[in-house]
């Protein structure tokens, strides 16, 4: 099986159901499966594409991503699916680096394609405009390029590079279907169930939980057109019908503000792709009787690794439980597993791991230690085996020789009244190694005093934790699936002169 026969089955069993729906519009399996068809035969005639070769594919949320996409699989092509918030430059390492030479696109990204063209001169562009539909029976056999095994690559997914270049994970169809059905089990979905799409389709976490997994199920997508203002969200769900809303914190922020219409259609939302406040979990579950579940994943691991099981029980701060068929150990440095509550690193098994980081052997060869995934989360288990999350390994400060976990420091900023998003890094100290700095984002027609957060925090946490900054933004900075840019945060505190005191009030 793989992923293109996966596809193939659901177009033959579902063929006139609708797969997706596009503000009014309505669009049914056997078009997908259509115009799927007609890229493959087209990247092969017109595009010389070999069954392996790397195609990239760099556009907004719309449906001829899905399309393109299966085409690319039809094809026996690697799929390589890019940013759309990326500039040029960014592209044209990914291309390089990827090896891709054909780019599916569209008629809005012209202006920066004539500059991809001045970098990758072999560059060859298909507009996603050009897609036709053909007569073809949607039941008529899968396309002759698609005798991909599972153990064969199928995607490359670039890390979102927020320290450094980007990493291309490779994923085969194995890893891919793996995680699918891993989360078809976790999250009890059926071919009845709708999946929200307003992520990135780009991003690893909407590829596989909002279009390979209802695709594959026979369910369908509800594309957001726009997310501004955030109501229009609450009218696609309720219009359509939605069962199932994968999305980031700061949604559900929003969600849990939001008069809700009587007979809201969702049984099920998902929180991914950043890590969700205690703060806003509680606010959350204290207004809707719809199930919450905070989930953890990375790229490499195709991405989903834990859930929040849905009977429960739910504990606060936690990632929950390994979902099935994949394995969550906590190891030391020397792969010692840890005991409940000891800290360490979280190492992955599972049929979901990647194959390896593209071109990257050496990088392959420190992130997978025999047959665990190294994540560079920090972290521990409770005695029940529920996963908390303390920092990223990287993330993590050293001052005066003492741990701090940055996330921890943030969940106790979250509770300080009229906090909208709180971010903790971590700054150079000539005496102490390092020292927290807090960003903060006061929700909208709050003032905060910072000196009195700091007294705050002194009240909650040991001295060595309290950040030696509190700064004031209008708003965290982000990549374009809603990870806090920390990278950017470290340099703008490392800018910021040293007051000696709490903040920079």
């Amino acid at each position: 099986m793989n992923l293109a026969q996966a596809f193939a089955d659901s177009a033959a069993k579902y063929a006139e159901k609708p797969a997706i729906f596009w503000g009014e519009e309505v669009v049914p399996y056997c078009r997908i499966w259509r115009e799927s068809q007609w890229l493959a035969r087209h990247l092969e005639s017109t595009f010389q594409v070999r069954p392996g070769e790397p195609v990239a594919i760099w556009l907004k949320n719309c449906p001829e991503f899905v399309s393109a996409l299966f085409g690319i699989l039809l094809s026996g092509a690697v799929v390589v699916p890019i940013n759309n918030f990326l500039k040029p430059d960014e592209v044209t390492y990914i291309l390089r680096d990827s090896g891709a030479t054909v780019l599916i696109t569209d008629a809005e990204m012209r202006e920066s394609v004539a500059s991809l063209r001045e970098n990758v001169p072999a560059l060859r562009v298909f507009e996603v405009e050009g897609l036709k539909e053909e007569d073809s029976n949607p039941a008529g056999g899968i396309h002759s390029r698609t005798a991909q095994s599972e153990k064969d690559l199928a995607v490359i997914i670039y890390t979102s590079g927020t320290t450094g270049r980007p990493k291309g994970a490779m994923l085969s169809h194995g890893n891919l279907l793996h995680n699918v059905e891993s989360c078809r089990q976790v999250l009890q979905a059926v071919s009845f169930d709708r999946f929200v799409v307003l992520l990135p389709m780009f991003h690893s976490f909407m590829l596989t939980v909002g279009i390979l997994l209802p695709i594959c199920l026979g369910g369908s997508l509800v594309v957001v057109k726009s997310v501004h203002p955030p109501k229009n969200i609450f009218l696609e769900i309720v219009k359509n019908q939605a069962t199932i809303l994968p999305a980031i914190p700061q949604l559900f922020r929003t969600l849990s503000n939001t008069q809700l219409p009587p007979n809201f259609p969702l049984r099920l939302c998902i929180s991914g792709a950043a890590p969700l406040p205690v703060e806003v979990l509680r606010e959350f579950n204290s207004r809707f009787p719809i199930p919450l579940l905070e989930g953890y994943g990375l790229s490499e691991a195709s991405p989903v690794v834990t859930m929040n099981p849905i009977q429960g029980p739910w504990k606060e701060g936690s990632i929950g439980l390994p979902i099935p068929g994949v394995a969550v150990t906590i190891q030391d440095d020397s792969g010692k597993m840890l005991a409940p509550r000891e800290i360490g690193e979280l190492c992955v098994r599972g049929g979901n791991v990647m194959i390896g980081y593209l071109n990257q052997p050496e990088e392959t060869a420190q992130t997978i230690r025999g047959e665990w995934l190294l994540t560079g989360d920090v972290g521990y288990k409770d005695e029940d085996g529920y996963i908390y999350i303390t920092d990223r390994k990287k993330d993590m400060l050293l001052v005066n020789g003492i741990n701090v976990y940055p996330r921890e420091v943030e969940e106790v900023i979250y509770q300080y009244a009229g906090i909208k998003e709180a971010a903790v890094v971590s700054r150079p100290d000539s005496r102490k190694g390092e020292q927290p700095v807090a960003f903060v984002v006061p929700n909208d027609d709050t003032e905060i005093n910072e000196r009195a957060l700091v007294q705050f925090l002194r009240t909650k946490l040991a001295d060595y934790k309290v950040p030696r900054q509190v700064n004031l933004l209008p708003a965290l900075p982000r990549n374009a699936t809603g990870k806090v840019l920390k990278t950017t945060l470290r340099e703008m505190a490392r800018a910021r002169p040293d007051d000696n005191g709490e903040s920079n009030a």
